[in-house]
């Protein structure tokens, strides 16, 4: 989830101590249903930044299991030096700046695909690095780093993205490095073979990667992948989105837009059985914020709308710099079937709190998103109301507590929380509290 806005904050955030908890046991078994259960029990699990440990530097990933009622108390932390975790924490490094998930060798349990884009290799400074955390009937333990192309030495694993881009049944790994996207196409093996690699750029386009999300887009039931990046224009950089449609090959080269855009997510906003893609474009309008759709069509997305704090319905002021649009997450809160869309609003300021942030949600619906089914969720649902904490830097909705509707991670500067999905906003009776997030959550 690597975001270049969202990346400053989540690193001023980076401080204190946990202590790991190492795990071990390789099993055979189908491919893990839920692409976040690391342990195989049938429970989504929740993977974030955290803070360090005490008397080290270079990022560490917290882990809290699920359980049948949701997050649980266990939780696990890993870094650089976790016991079977290659490599050592260094004062620059950023284990954990991007976090994706997949049941990459299909044995039934989920494994974490962790970022650290400014590893120091041998001589070779902020080469970066890509490492498979491997899950297991017990949790996630020991791991592997993934083989970087030579192109792609610099800042590798500045964002990934997971899905089954060929539809062959295994899994594939989408990485940013040395500003291009690399594919990696399963399977995957914990000796460190992959199956074929393959660059994804624009050939003679002067195109540049830098962000990554990936969902069904077309409706032939393989992933699609959306690149942000930047295309030379007539000697000048233009901020622009690439969707790559799935293909029995990998990836094919679909329509471009011009977008100036820091995050993306997809969902199925208008159930017609095709993915809309959402753009977060908070540095818009003097740093008002605003969100962007490209609809979703059998051919790929094609046609767009605009919203923002201005918008009917849509709570709150546009201002400058607000940042409406610094995080998004897709997910069916209200299990009506239609995807709706979290949107970070985390500079707000709020009752005269300065950056007290905030969290206006899109509901899904006939036609897409409407700012008149949309309601804004504060940061008093954490019983407190406080400047300069961001609430709503990152979010994450998936279906923690299996009722069919998903539920909503909110993160800010020493509050996280999990609100339960509802028939109506999500709710704080019940929510579960986050420990250590000291950076984004995993896509």
């Amino acid at each position: 989830m690597s975001r270049r806005t969202a990346a400053a904050l989540a690193a001023a955030l980076l401080a204190g101590g946990v202590t790991p908890l190492f795990l071990t046991a390789p099993a055979t078994a189908a491919v893990a249903k839920h692409y976040d259960d690391f342990n195989g029990d049938g429970h989504r699990d929740v993977a974030y930044g955290g803070y360090n440990d005490v008397d080290r530097t270079g990022g560490t990933v917290t882990i809290v299991y699920g359980t049948a009622n949701g997050p649980g108390t266990r939780t696990q932390f890993i870094h650089q030096d976790s016991a079977g975790i290659p490599g050592t924490g260094e004062e620059d490094d950023q284990f954990g700046e991007s976090l994706a998930s997949a049941d990459l060798n299909k044995d039934g349990y989920a494994d974490l695909i962790v970022g650290n884009p400014t590893e120091h290799v041998g001589s070779q400074e902020y080469r970066g690095a890509v490492t498979v955390v491997w899950g297991s009937a017990s949790g996630l333990s020991g791991g592997t780093n993934l083989v970087p192309k030579s192109g792609a030495q610099g800042h590798f694993g500045r964002d990934l993205a997971t899905g089954d881009f060929n539809g062959d049944g295994s899994p594939d790994l989408a990485v940013v490095g040395g500003g291009e996207t690399w594919l990696y196409r399963g399977g995957f093996t914990k000796s460190g073979t992959t199956g074929a690699v393959s660059e994804i750029d624009k050939e003679g386009a002067g195109w540049y990667s830098y962000s990554l999300a990936a969902g069904k887009v077309n409706g032939d039931g393989r992933t699609d992948l959306v690149v942000l990046g930047e295309q030379f224009v007539d000697g000048q950089p233009v901020e622009r989105a690439w969707y790559l449609k799935g293909a029995s090959g990998g990836l094919t080269s679909g329509p471009s837009k011009t977008v100036t855009a820091t995050t993306a997510a997809i969902g199925d906003f208008d159930k017609n059985g095709y993915g809309d893609i959402a753009f977060g474009r908070p540095d818009s309008h003097d740093g008002k914020g605003s969100l962007l759709v490209w609809r979703g069509t059998s051919a790929g997305p094609s046609g767009s709308a605009m919203y923002n704090q201005a918008s009917s319905g849509v709570s709150g002021s546009a201002e400058a710099g607000d940042n409406f649009g610094y995080a998004l997450s897709a997910g069916d809160v209200n299990g009506d079937g239609y995807a709706d869309l979290a949107v970070g609003v985390p500079h707000e300021d709020v009752s005269g709190k300065e950056d007290q942030g905030g969290v206006t949600l899109f509901r899904g619906g006939s036609g897409g998103l409407d700012g008149m089914r949309s309601a804004w969720i504060p940061q008093t649902v954490t019983g407190s109301a406080e400047s300069h904490v961001a609430f709503g830097y990152t979010l994450r909705l998936r279906d923690l507590t299996k009722d069919g509707k998903a539920d909503l991670g909110i993160g800010a500067a020493g509050t996280a929380l999990v609100l339960r999905g509802a028939t109506g906003t999500p709710t704080a009776t019940g929510a579960f509290a986050l420990p250590e997030l000291g950076g984004t959550f995993a896509d």
